[in-house]
């Protein structure tokens, strides 16, 4: 397939699919991911992306700008845009209390899941402290390898207790969706992140070189009654996230 194929917009931009940027967005991500457009690669210039899909320059360059956001093309003045030989750089805010699935919808990104772990365990002293459990209680436990496009980017381990999730398996995508389905959605979290460098069992689900930087973060999350909901152990890539936090005067 061509480019010109690829981008003609009769196949791919809809009148209710949402902002005609945004669907460029995904559009041209997509050629990514498909290697279309291949690493180290440029773009094509804004002015031809424009005639073949029949937008404005303006709709093009608000399209590149978010995949340049995103890390997926890098923008250098003079030459163009080139597609990121590196994985794309995801700023996730730490002032937000959002699910991976969230994240990488409102980025116009499709996420999906490998999964690790799924049922009904004996907690760990680590899940029974921080769910304030009694030692006789059981935890439901759910452990994935979440991707993006077609990088694997985390490997979340999170643990709940029975009573706010008794069937671990109604989780199919979004955990907080379930949760908020029975009202138990968290209101608020508490999160400790650490440098690591990757071991072999997370390295070689993450897909990168045993001993490259990672980051640990452990999340409990809580009800706006105190309550703890969930308790999250992640493995991130050092290489494709950029963790964001807004410091206020007090």
């Amino acid at each position: 397939m061509t480019i010109a194929e690829f981008l003609a917009p009769d196949a791919w931009l809809r009148p209710d699919g949402g902002p005609r940027y945004v669907q460029l967005r995904q559009r041209l991500s997509e050629g990514v991911d498909l290697g279309l457009f291949k690493a180290g690669n440029s773009l094509p210039p804004e002015r031809e992306i424009a005639a073949i899909t029949e937008l404005s320059r303006v709709t093009v360059r608000k399209a590149i700008q978010a995949l340049a956001e995103d890390g997926i093309i890098v923008q250098r003045q003079g030459s163009g845009s080139f597609v990121s030989s590196e994985p794309p750089q995801i700023e996730q805010s730490l002032s937000r209390l959002t699910s991976f699935t969230e994240d990488m919808a409102r980025r116009g990104m499709v996420s999906s899941s490998v999964w690790l772990e799924r049922g009904i365990f004996m907690p760990s002293p680590d899940e029974l402290m921080a769910l304030a459990l009694p030692s006789d209680a059981s935890v439901s436990r759910i452990a994935r390898l979440r991707i993006a496009g077609d990088k694997p980017m985390a490997i979340e381990r999170a643990a709940l207790s029975t009573e706010m999730l008794p069937n671990p398996l109604l989780v199919e995508t979004s955990l907080y969706e379930v949760l908020e389905q029975s009202g138990l959605r968290p209101v608020r979290a508490l999160q400790k992140i650490s440098a690591i460098n990757l071991e072999n069992a997370d390295a070689a689900l993450l897909a990168v070189d045993v001993g490259k930087a990672g980051l640990r973060i452990e999340r409990t999350s809580y009800l706006a009654d105190g309550r703890a909901v969930e308790f999250t152990q992640s493995v991130y890539r050092g290489d494709a996230y950029n963790f964001v936090a807004e410091l206020r005067i007090a």
